[in-house]
């Protein structure tokens, strides 16, 4: 497994930086890139998080929707969602009548949704597009030039969890070790946040935050997801936690997800919303979720979110706090 590092943007007229993973014959480096989205804002953040760190700016990217939600039938939702497929044949031949003047295309896919329209791609323009598909396709991975998975994404059992395994589901639970030479295993998941994008975010929230007493806490509060179930019991916690840690804080920020529940909400706001240290984002206006990661002092996030974990790590900060739910609900600190 090589190591890659990003490049700056390269100019046109320059070869240099250029990672060699995109080399294609006489042609050096990737000047676009399709990114094909799953219709979840969770997923394409990876994607473009990847095309950013290349040095592609929004007008050298095409962003393709996959899945929209269906409408409603007399004000219930269908609970379906309507499959409308990146038009294959039209990236294909967009990549092969370009390819002799801007080089290979870059082709990002995120999610499992995403992986048979970028295999497709992969398999009909294998010259002239350099396909990367973002977390473990699971089965055939080289369908596709590159996959890059977290690690956690990529070993989901233990190796003494993989002995209880069936052989014949083996091929697809238990991933080959040492990976293939084109998979890139990741500690986290990729993002949009980096040291010149968090200077950028500080300067254009620098009114709101500026004077907001320090330091600051932030919360990010996620949703239960099959690996990582909480309720109310973890709410209680999570408030009573909080509470014992505001008289070294000078203010604390909390913010929910579309993912939580509710009843978490309503008791994180009963316990806290009147504490003058308190704000509570009610999801209205602009969200601060940008400003939060660039102005915070310190961090307590749900274990359910890789990507929040993740952001907030790539934030520079040398300590956050990670509430866990494995073996009980904690607060645990991290070094970083």
């Amino acid at each position: 497994m090589r190591r890659i590092q990003l490049p700056e943007p390269p100019s046109p007229t320059s070869r240099s930086g250029t990672p060699d993973i995109f080399e294609s014959g006489v042609h050096t480096f990737v000047r676009r890139a399709i990114v094909i989205g799953n219709g979840f804002a969770a997923s394409e953040n990876q994607s473009v998080g990847l095309v950013r760190a290349l040095g592609l700016s929004d007008k050298h990217v095409l962003y393709e929707k996959k899945l929209v939600p269906l409408p409603s039938e007399n004000g219930v939702g269908a609970g379906l969602l309507a499959v409308l497929e990146a038009d294959v044949k039209e990236i294909v031949s967009f990549a092969r009548e370009t390819y002799e003047k801007e080089g290979p295309l870059l082709v990002v896919a995120c999610g499992r949704d995403t992986i048979s329209t970028a295999s497709s791609i992969k398999r009909l323009a294998s010259e002239n597009a350099f396909v990367v598909q973002i977390q473990n396709p699971r089965l055939h991975l080289n369908r596709f030039d590159m996959v890059i998975t977290p690690k956690h994404d990529y070993y989901p059992l233990t190796p003494e969890g993989q002995k209880q395994v069936p052989w014949f589901l083996r091929s697809w639970i238990t991933p080959r070790d040492p990976p293939d030479c084109h998979v890139v295993l990741t500690m986290g998941a990729l993002h949009q946040i980096d040291f010149s994008s968090i200077r950028s975010v500080a300067a254009s929230w620098h009114d709101e935050f500026a004077h907001v007493p320090r330091p600051l806490l932030v919360v990010n509060i996620g949703g239960p997801t099959r690996n990582c179930r909480y309720g109310v019991d973890l709410a209680k916690q999570l408030a009573a936690s909080l509470l014992s840690v505001l008289a070294s804080c000078g203010s604390v920020r909390i913010s929910f997800s579309e993912r939580t529940p509710q009843k978490v909400s309503n008791i994180i706001v009963k316990e806290l919303g009147s504490n003058p240290k308190v704000y509570i984002w009610d999801g209205q206006g602009h969200n601060r979720h940008m400003g939060h990661l660039a102005w915070a002092d310190a961090f307590v996030v749900t274990a359910d979110s890789v990507s929040m974990i993740s952001e907030a790590c790539s934030t520079g900060l040398f300590m956050f706090w990670e509430l866990s739910i494995a073996n009980g609900s904690s607060l645990n600190s991290t070094n970083h």
